[in-house]
């Protein structure tokens, strides 16, 4: 068929966000209640990942609703236009009530950081994710986190701990420390930090962005990747 005859592409933050849900069943191995969804819109169905508020378990240092997280993570992604985060929105209309929707990534499940790592062709791809994480303190980025998606992409998943005020940086992906970051990711971090999106109001605390774009002004300052200190625990548990 002609490109120009081909249907366009479905538009996920549309059907995330209008579209009928369907439960299909509860996602197992995690902490809190996670639920593959099917959003039906118009004909054109779309699995994704719904997450609760209901499913939270309390935390004793990040507040209810890390769902929201979820969603400032993908906010955080398309505003440095890097792509890294599958669409993710908030939505009350749900099954089991307020939480977010995050678009399914087909992927190769048994590919994790680990296994792709060994992958040169990847590295690109991680040292981007390398500073995504930096900037949004992600707390939690274990192996299986990091999905290789059909169409050969690295995506990322998995960012209800983020965007905590103070240093928490947990992650298993330190090989890239101390390696630069390039002028393009250091413009993109400069910019994000000049002026962060009013996408991240109600998502995130006024401290919390503020601690972001601090973040991002320094990453981009320093223009290379910190490697792990020693004052403190840097990886996750499990690291898969």
């Amino acid at each position: 068929m002609p490109e120009d005859e081909r249907p366009p592409a479905p538009d996920h933050l549309r059907i995330l966000a209008e579209g009928e849900i369907e439960v299909v069943g509860r996602l197992p191995w995690s902490s809190n209640g996670t639920f593959l969804v099917t959003c039906v819109q118009e004909g054109v169905e779309l699995p994704a990942v719904y997450k609760p508020l209901r499913g939270e378990r309390p935390l004793w240092d990040f507040p209810p609703g890390i769902y929201r997280r979820e969603v400032a993570a993908w906010v955080l992604s398309e505003a440095l236009g890097w792509g890294l985060v599958p669409a993710t929105v908030e939505r009350e209309d749900c099954p089991l009530g307020v939480g977010s929707l995050q678009r399914f990534v087909p992927a190769d499940f048994s590919e994790h950081y680990f296994t792709l790592v060994e992958d040169t062709g990847t590295h690109e791809a991680f040292r981007t994710l390398c500073a995504f994480d930096v900037v949004a303190n992600n707390t939690d980025r274990k192996s299986g986190h990091c999905l290789l998606g059909e169409d050969g992409s690295i995506w990322a998943i998995d960012h209800g701990l983020c965007f905590h005020e103070d240093p928490k940086l947990r992650t298993v992906i330190w090989e890239f420390a101390g390696e630069p970051l390039g002028d393009g990711l250091c413009r993109d971090l400069a910019r994000l930090a000049a002026r962060p999106p009013d996408a991240f109001d109600g998502l995130l605390s006024p401290a919390e962005i503020r601690a972001l774009a601090r973040r991002a002004d320094r990453l981009a300052a320093d223009g290379s990747l910190p490697a792990p200190g020693d004052d403190r625990h840097h990886y996750p548990w499990p690291l898969v």
